[in-house]
């Protein structure tokens, strides 16, 4: 099995590619597909998934050290 890859986009959203299962709160499986884009601004009206909503709104560059 090939491992699950996360990356965290410059001013935007955690893309997540690879076999992987994403579940709310309640343990309820959100439909996904082999890559996804998940909210980390928090101005998606599709959340857990980002919209795009963030362009121009939202600032964060995270780099591993």
């Amino acid at each position: 099995m090939n491992k699950t890859k996360i990356t965290v986009r410059n001013n935007g959203s955690l893309f997540v590619q690879g076999e992987f299962e994403l579940v709310d709160a309640d343990g309820n499986v959100f439909e996904t597909k082999p890559a996804i884009s998940l909210c980390r601004c928090g101005l998606s009206d599709n959340k857990p998934f980002c919209d795009g909503s963030h362009k121009g709104n939202f600032e964060s560059v995270v780099k591993a050290k």
